[in-house]
């Protein structure tokens, strides 16, 4: 590399533009102080400029510091002054120069003195090979890009001379001042071809992929546009043919789609199906399946949500005024809304479970808590269902595929937050269908409803925000994983007392409206109710009680139609008798009387409390026990328990020890037809046996319940409440129970608590005093005192 003499050139920094040597280059002075430096050099001969590009373009008045030292030596070729005062010029690069000292003069313009630099000649096989892969590069460069004309191709390409081949390309490239800058600083020839070999083949990889690019956005654009076309044909063609049907149909279900407040994944499901839609003809039986599946999705109510009441005093109003008593239920649901009302964002709500006998008001309690809270009320009845496709749907493969049911009750209340009650949850069945209690895992699952999927929806249904209440009368029949997802809310029974004020609040008014009867027509006293409940009903709940009345008011309607009354009818007990006919239950307190080997014990079903009446008969043979009444293995164990109890302690107890060498004893369990199990009536069973064995009668009103083991110990069982009202109802004042029961009795009401006798017990000794008319004497203490009237006589 040689360099000549310093020169003191004045000086035009460019703000984005390089120039290189040996290539003319067109370009507009602006900046006031580089006008003044252009005319200075246009002043004199040879009208030579330094043009240095700047570091940073923004810079409006360049320090020394802010301008590159390399740059370039330029000839002024033309010059032409427009009248916005700028100067547009023609330069030709001369050679490459840099800045040793850059000042500004009084004037304000700047002055360089400059270094010029010139390369030595590049010669060699390699610089040949880069050169011709320069050229191959460019002309590959020029073709892909439209910007750049052909004649720039044919002057480069008669360039011969290596170092200026490398200027003019590196001048003609659409690259950025720092590419061009550092070109300019390469002074090597060969090392320029290198880096304009990495430039340009970068280049042409950008230009391709623009291309690309472009190429298919057109594609787009074209098939669009056809598309457009092609719908515009067809609907000209369905009017002219009068079929214009389709297409609004089409249009309306695009509104629909649109209108919706669609998930995104839903939203793409629906618009992929509506294109298939309008593929097909509008008779084929998949644009039905198409059709129908759109109507569905569309069906959701997406978004939508009723307004949550959350006033605790009105809901309390509510539910007092829909329902008498439950308490506890009543409670648990004002809980919920004021959870509610100081945490409103929260999505996850409790699944509350019903269980208690038919008629204790499990379907219509959930009814008012929707009326409570302001929600919509949905039913769905799960008895009977053993299909696991009536909870999660039918595939869309299949003829007359359905959503399921979850999905038709959700469409039906027409917002994303009802109250949705599973009826009869205990009445579900499983067969080789599937199990459909396993589909309800995901739905009373506040984890999981969030992203429930419907088999023929085949989206995510967000369930979070229903408020899920299901009802049972039992729960042995629920699956465990389904129940530890439930809160269990146990209703039992009602008692005498709370079964009047229900009829008189609700039953006779309601009865009497679905009668065309007015109030003060019908006179109806509290005793007539009460025998009704009495004589005509043994149930838990009120159910008979309701039929009951409508029985009497039927009757009273068709006698007033037939004018055997007018003005009003006094329903006295007699007159209710002569109008439901012969009373189908004794009264209570007439039930029986005391009777050897017969006890009476308690038990709990899916209806409520029952009375049992377990029968003992001691007859010859050789000490087998015959345990009958449709009783299952829990209760043939018991009875074997309390046979073993009674035999090991036979003597104590008054009777013959060697009994069972002699006697069979046969257990029978009213009624034969009703299945029977459970451990509860152990201790009544073993009443009975000491009863028969030791000739002693059993209390006729006092009931008990209990499990027993071998050595006499009562155990504690289930279903308190329930059994207490039982023996309520049936005019039992006297009720034993197990000592580890005595927590239970706080949940008996107060007036049914206040009219019974509960004797807790920890051990048969303590039972036998209690059920039997006398308590059993040791067979000693029976010798002993016959000896002594002996000794006496």
């Amino acid at each position: 590399m040689t360099s000549t003499g310093i020169e003191r050139l004045p000086m035009v920094p460019l703000r984005e533009a390089v120039v290189f040597p040996r290539t003319m280059v067109p370009f507009v002075v602006g900046r006031q102080s580089s006008v003044l430096a252009l005319e200075h050099a246009l002043a004199g001969e040879p009208r030579r400029i330094f043009l240095s590009s700047q570091r940073d373009a923004a810079v409006d008045e360049p320090r020394p510091e802010d301008i590159h030292p390399m740059g370039t030596i330029a000839q002024v070729v033309q010059s032409l002054k427009v009248a916005s005062g700028n100067v547009r010029i023609l330069a030709e690069g001369l050679c490459r120069a840099r800045a040793l000292d850059i000042v500004r003069t009084p004037e304000g313009y700047l002055v360089a003195e400059v270094l010029p630099v010139h390369e030595p000649a590049a010669t060699g096989e390699d610089v040949s090979g880069l050169v011709r892969r320069v050229q191959e590069l460019f002309e590959e460069y020029v073709k892909q890009n439209p910007t750049l004309p052909a004649e720039t191709l044919l002057s480069t390409v008669r360039v011969t001379d290596p170092g200026r081949l490398a200027d003019t390309i590196a001048a003609h490239l659409l690259v950025g001042a720092d590419f061009k800058q550092d070109l300019l600083e390469r002074t090597f020839v060969r090392d320029r071809l290198e880096r304009l070999v990495q430039i340009v083949t970068l280049e042409i990889d950008k230009l391709r992929s623009e291309q690309r690019v472009n190429a298919r956005v057109k594609q787009q654009l074209e098939r669009a546009q056809k598309e457009y076309y092609l719908n515009e044909k067809i609907k000209a063609l369905q009017h002219e043919l009068g079929r214009g049907g389709k297409e609004n149909d089409l249009d309306q279900l695009r509104e629909r789609i649109v209108a919706a407040a669609m998930p995104a994944e839903a939203r793409e499901k629906a618009e992929a199906e509506l294109r298939r839609l309008e593929a097909m003809p509008p008779v084929s039986a998949e644009a039905t399946v198409s059709r129908s599946y759109l109507d569905w999705l569309l069906a959701i109510p997406w978004g939508k949500k009723t307004a949550e009441k959350r006033d605790l005093k009105r809901a309390r109003r509510v539910l007092e005024h829909d329902h008498h008593g439950l308490s506890e239920v009543k409670e648990r649901i004002l809980e919920h809304l004021a959870v509610r009302r100081l945490a409103p964002e929260g999505r996850r709500h409790t699944i509350l479970c019903f269980v208690g006998p038919p008629g204790v008001g499990k379907t219509s309690l959930a009814r008012s808590i929707a009326r409570a809270t302001g929600r919509e009320f949905v039913r769905l009845s799960l008895g009977g269902v053993r299909d696991e496709a009536e909870i999660r749907g039918h595939r869309r493969t299949y003829i007359g595929a359905l959503p399921g049911r979850i999905v038709q009750s959700m469409r039906k209340a027409g917002a994303m937050n009802p109250v949705f009650l599973l009826d009869e949850l205990d009445k579900m069945s499983t067969d080789f269908r599937g199990d459909p209690s396993a589909a309800l895992l995901e739905v009373l699952d506040p984890e999981q409803n969030h992203a429930f999927v419907d088999h023929y929806l085949d989206v995510e249904l967000d369930l979070s925000d229903v408020f899920f209440i299901a009802t049972a009368n039992v729960m042995h029949t629920v699956p465990a994983p389904l129940q530890d997802r439930l809160e269990t809310i146990r209703l039992a029974g009602y008692t005498l007392p709370e079964k009047l004020a229900i009829a008189e609040r609700f039953l006779v008014p309601k009865q009497l409206e679905a009668h065309g009867l007015a109030a003060r027509q019908i006179k109806l006293p509290a005793a007539t109710l009460q025998l009704v409940v009495e004589r005509y009903t043994r149930e838990a709940g009120v159910r008979s009680l309701e039929r009951e009345l409508a029985r009497i008011f039927r009757k009273l309607a068709r006698k007033l139609v037939d004018r055997e009354w007018s003005g009003s009818f006094a329903v006295t007990p007699d007159a209710a008798e002569e109008l439901l006919g012969v009373p189908r239950y004794r009264p209570p307190e007439a039930r029986r009387e005391s009777e050897i080997g017969v006890a009476t014990g308690l038990a709990w079903t899916a209806v409520g409390g029952e009375i049992l009446t377990p029968e003992v008969s001691a007859v010859p043979g050789r000490g087998k026990l015959l345990v009958t009444g449709q009783v299952g293995d829990v209760m043939q164990e018991s009875a074997n328990a309390a046979l073993t109890y009674v035999r090991s302690r036979a003597a104590e107890l008054g009777t013959d020890p060697a009994f069972y060498r002699r006697l069979d004893i046969h257990i029978h369990v009213p009624e034969g037809a009703i299945p029977k199990d459970g451990p509860s009536a152990g201790i009544a069973m073993a009443t009975a046996l000491v009863s028969m064995l030791a000739g002693i009668p059993a209390r006729p009103d006092v009931a008990m319940t209990g499990e027993i083991t071998l050595r006499g110990k009562v155990l504690p069982v289930g279903g308190i409440k329930e059994k207490v009202l039982a023996a309520h109802r049936s005019g039992i004042r006297t009720v034993i129970l197990p000592r580890e029961n005595e927590k239970d009795l706080a949940e008996i009401p107060s007036e049914v608590a206040g009219e019974l006798t509960v004797v807790l017990v920890g051990h048969m000794d303590e039972v036998l005093p209690a059920a039997l008319e006398r308590p059993p004497v040791a067979l000693a203490v029976v010798e002993e005192a016959r000896d002594e009237g002996d000794r006496a006589h």
